[in-house]
C-alpha cells in the first residue's frame, strides 16, 4: 500500500477534515494540487502512481512535478500530526520542548532577559513533570547561555544537572529493563511456559539496580505493568495478575501517594486493575475502581477525558451487563457514541459500535443490533488493518447469530462458509479449537433445528466444547456458550447469560 496513503487513514474523520482546512491556510493558490492528491489518497481504491499522476496532470504526465508534491503532502501531514500531538500532549514534554524553542530564538535575537525567563519556567515544568531526559536538554542550554547578566549561578546549574543526570540514568535503565522483560515475557509466551512474570520482573529489576525505583517511580512501574498486562492478556492468566498488580498499585499509595505529575500513571493502573478484576468475574470490585478512575478523569483536564472516558466506558459496559444492567449499559453506551465533548478515534468508534450492537441483541433487540453493524460502512480488510484479525472475527461471528435470530437461513449458512474459508488457518490452534466447534454446532442447528432441544445435542454441545470451570471460563466464551444453551433451553439469551454468571459466581465463593 502507498504509505502516504496508509498513514492518512490513520486519522480520524475530524482530523481529515482538519487537515484538509491545514492544507488551505497558505492561500495562494485557487487550484491546490496538494490538496486534490490528498482528497485521492483518501478514496477507498488504491491508486498507482501512475494512476494518479495521468489523474493530476491530464494533459501531460509529469513524475518529477508528482513527486515534488508527494513531498509537500507528507511535509503538511507531518506539521499537522506534531501539532496535534502537541495539543493532545498530556506528559508536558510539549510545553517544555516549546519553551526551550522559544528561548533558542530570544537568545539568537539578543533578548536575553526574557530568554532566561523562559529557560526557567522550563525547568520548573520538567522538574514538576519528572521529564528528567529533557530537564538534562535545559540545562546543557543553561550551560551553553550561562555568560550573561541574567543568568543563574554556573556552578550551581552545573551541580542540579549533575544531580539530574543520575535520574535521567535511572530512566535509561529502566528503559532497558522495560525491553528485556517485554523479550523475556514474548518467549515465555511463544514457548508455552507458565508465565511467572514476577520472578522475570524482580530479576531484571535486581540487574539494573531497579528494585526500590518501582514503588518510587510511578512512570516505571506503570511500564512494567502495561508491559506484563499484554503478556496476561495474550495467555489470558488473569488470576494470577489479579494480586501482583494491586499489592504494587497499595505499595505506591502507601508509601508515596501519586503526585500531581502521576495523574495519568494512576490512572492507567486503575483501569489496568479495573480490567484484570472485570476478567476475573469480579465486577463489583471491578466497578468500584472503575468509579475512582472516573472521579480523577473529572479533575484532571480535557486531554486525560478525552484519554480515558471511551475506556472508562467501555470496561463500565462491560461490566454493567454482568452485573444485570443492561439497560444502563445501552443508555452509557449511547452517550459516548453522542458525545460532543469527545471526538472518538476509528478504534474506540468501531469498539462502541460492536459493543453497542452486542447490548442490543442481549436486549433482545436485534433489528437495532443490525442496524448498527450495518452503519460499519468498512470492508472487512480494512477493519482487521484498524482492529486486527480477532476483532473482525468476533465481529463476523456477532453477525452470524444476529442472522440466525433474524430467521435469515441463507445469509447464515453464507456466513458460515465465508467464516470456515477465511479463517481455516487459524481452527487447528488451541485457542481456537472451541471456535471452530462452536461454527459446526450452528451448522448442525441450521441444518436440523428440530434436534436442538434434545438431550442428544444437549450431550454434544457438552462433550464438544472444551471447559473445565465456569469460573475458570473466558467471559466472552461465556457469552457465546450461553447464546446456545439459550436456544437448547428456549429461554432468553440474557437470562441464560445471568444464570451462567450467576454460577460462576457461586462456584468462585465455593472456593475462596
Amino acid at each position: 500500500m502507498d504509505d502516504l496513503k496508509f498513514t492518512i487513514e490513520t486519522l480520524t474523520e475530524e482530523d481529515r477534515r482538519e487537515l484538509a482546512t491545514f492544507i488551505r491556510r497558505q492561500k495562494k493558490k485557487k487550484n491546490r494540487k496538494d490538496l486534490e492528491l490528498y482528497k485521492m489518497l483518501q478514496q477507498q481504491k488504491n491508486y498507482t502512481s501512475e494512476q494518479l499522476i495521468k489523474m493530476l496532470y491530464p494533459e501531460e504526465p509529469n513524475p518529477v512535478a508528482y513527486y515534488a508534491l508527494r513531498k509537500r503532502l507528507q511535509r503538511h501531514l507531518t506539521e499537522f500530526i506534531l501539532l496535534k500531538r502537541m495539543e493532545e500532549d498530556i506528559t508536558a514534554a510539549s510545553p517544555i520542548t516549546g519553551l526551550m524553542s522559544l528561548a533558542s530564538y530570544l537568545f539568537d535575537a539578543g533578548i536575553d532577559r526574557l530568554a532566561w525567563t523562559h529557560l526557567r519556567k522550563a525547568e520548573k515544568l520538567a522538574l514538576a513533570n519528572e521529564q528528567y531526559g529533557l530537564l538534562n536538554a535545559v540545562y546543557n542550554l543553561q550551560i551553553e547561555k550561562a555568560d550573561n547578566e541574567f543568568a543563574d549561578p554556573l556552578d550551581q546549574i552545573i551541580a542540579k544537572r549533575n544531580h539530574n543526570k543520575l535520574v535521567a540514568d535511572e530512566d535509561e535503565r529502566a528503559n532497558i529493563a522495560s525491553s528485556i522483560i517485554n523479550l523475556r515475557l514474548r518467549s515465555v509466551r511463544k514457548q508455552g511456559s507458565d508465565m511467572h512474570f514476577d520472578k522475570i520482573i524482580q530479576e531484571v529489576l535486581r540487574t539494573y539496580n531497579l528494585s526500590e525505583a518501582l514503588s518510587q517511580r510511578p512512570s516505571l512501574l506503570y511500564k512494567l505493568m502495561s508491559i506484563a498486562r499484554s503478556a496476561i492478556l495474550a495467555r489470558k492468566d488473569f488470576l494470577s495478575f489479579e494480586p501482583y498488580i494491586i499489592s504494587k498499585y497499595n505499595e505506591v499509595e502507601q508509601q508515596q501517594g501519586f503526585r500531581k505529575a502521576h495523574q495519568f500513571y494512576k490512572l492507567s493502573l486503575l483501569y489496568m486493575i479495573a480490567h484484570v478484576l472485570y476478567r476475573n468475574k469480579k465486577f463489583e470490585e471491578s466497578v468500584s475502581y472503575l468509579e475512582q478512575l472516573r472521579s480523577g478523569i473529572a479533575t484532571e483536564g480535557k486531554g486525560h477525558y478525552r484519554q480515558f472516558m471511551p475506556r472508562y466506558t467501555f470496561l463500565m459496559v462491560a461490566n454493567l451487563v454482568f452485573l444485570n444492567r443492561n439497560a444502563d449499559a445501552i443508555t452509557l453506551m449511547e452517550s459516548l457514541l453522542s458525545n460532543k465533548k469527545i471526538t472518538l478515534s476509528t478504534k474506540d468508534q468501531l469498539t462502541a459500535q460492536l459493543g453497542l450492537s452486542f447490548n442490543y441483541f442481549a436486549a433482545g433487540a436485534y433489528a437495532k443490533a443490525n442496524r448498527i453493524l450495518l452503519s460499519i460502512k468498512r470492508s472487512d480488510k480494512w477493519c482487521e488493518g484498524k482492529m486486527g484479525r480477532e476483532w473482525v472475527l468476533k465481529k463476523k461471528l456477532g453477525e452470524l447469530i444476529l442472522q440466525y435470530e433474524l430467521g435469515n437461513e441463507d445469509l447464515v449458512q453464507n456466513k458460515l462458509r465465508g467464516l470456515e474459508r477465511t479463517y481455516k488457518d487459524l481452527w487447528e490452534e488451541p485457542m481456537y479449537r472451541n471456535v471452530k466447534q462452536y461454527l459446526e454446532l450452528i451448522k448442525v442447528m441450521t441444518v436440523q433445528p428440530q434436534l436442538i432441544t434434545k438431550p442428544a445435542f444437549v450431550q454434544h454441545v457438552e462433550n464438544t466444547l472444551e471447559f473445565t470451570t465456569f469460573k475458570q471460563t473466558d467471559l466472552q466464551a461465556m457469552s457465546y456458550y450461553a447464546w446456545l444453551k439459550s436456544k437448547m433451553l428456549q429461554k432468553p439469551y440474557y437470562e441464560v447469560l445471568m444464570e451462567l454468571t450467576k454460577s460462576a459466581n457461586e462456584e468462585q465463593m465455593q472456593l475462596g
